[in-house]
């Protein structure tokens, strides 16, 4: 059974200095998603029961109006927790699910002409990704006051604009291939 990277991932925004489900969803929105994907169906048991297990502690602040704020604190249980995980080595490559890989597999059945628009189509949501992944780097690079983090999360920028240029290279090498198949 695979293990849940979950508890990680929250423990590790904490660090970051994300405190409430919200706060973590939007971090989780705003660049983890790039890479790990978590909905808020699975922020909230998690936190609950990184409390349960002593892993963090919740802060209850009351809020006129609005439902009270908890603010999530990881514990010294769960930074050597966390720290464990960390240490850990990586077991599975990932599985991609690849939409464009899939109907490429069976486009024997398809026109050229489709599968060349599919192809730019793919290329162009690329570029759009790499964009993005390059503003966000451009934008941390700019901070004036850095966090300890920055270097970590430029990394995990790099690699992103390191398979996203991958894969539009290989876009670009696989429209000439089609192009060069014989029709049948």
């Amino acid at each position: 059974m695979k293990e849940n990277h979950t508890p990680y991932a929250l423990l590790g925004l904490m660090t970051a200095g994300f405190h409430t489900g919200y706060e973590m969803k939007q971090m989780m929105d705003g660049s983890l998603n790039h890479f790990w994907k978590i909905s808020y169906g699975q922020i909230y048991p998690a936190l609950k029961k990184l409390v349960e297990e002593g892993s963090a502690d919740v802060k209850v602040t009351s809020q006129e109006g609005r439902p009270d704020k908890k603010e999530y604190v990881i514990t010294p249980s769960g930074e050597e927790q966390l720290r464990s995980w960390l240490m850990k080595p990586v077991e599975d490559l990932p599985v991609e699910k690849n939409e464009l890989l899939l109907k490429l597999f069976f486009s024997r059945n398809q026109e050229k002409s489709v599968i060349l628009h599919q192809l730019d189509s793919y290329e162009e949501k690329l570029q759009e990704k790499r964009h993005t992944y390059q503003s966000i780097k451009e934008m941390l690079l700019r901070e004036a006051c850095p966090s300890q983090d920055t270097p970590f999360w430029i990394i995990t920028l790099d690699y992103g604009l390191a398979t996203t240029e991958a894969a539009v290279d290989w876009c670009e090498k696989t429209k000439v291939r089609i192009k060069e198949m014989k029709e049948e």
